[in-house]
């Protein structure tokens, strides 16, 4: 005891079929159809988005002697 049995299952399932009739249940279900199709496609983009890049450029690292360029100016000081 304790679990729910087919037959309470189905005497639940047929007091919402009087309630809501066939025509607003298959509306919702299809509204619910909907609703997880665009859950799953916005969580397939979101996977999409989170991974890195498949191929990153690295910069060389600057050798000790290069110097960055200054700008030259011949204005007197």
């Amino acid at each position: 005891m304790g679990g729910i049995g087919i037959w309470q299952l189905v005497i639940v399932l047929l007091i919402v079929f009087l309630l809501f009739g066939s025509k607003r249940l298959k509306t919702l279900g299809g509204d619910l159809g909907e609703t997880i199709q665009g859950f799953r496609k916005s969580m397939a983009s979101n996977s999409e988005a989170d991974e890195p890049p498949a191929q990153v450029q690295q910069q060389a690292p600057l050798s000790e002697t290069a110097q960055p360029a200054r700008a030259h100016t011949d204005r007197p000081a």
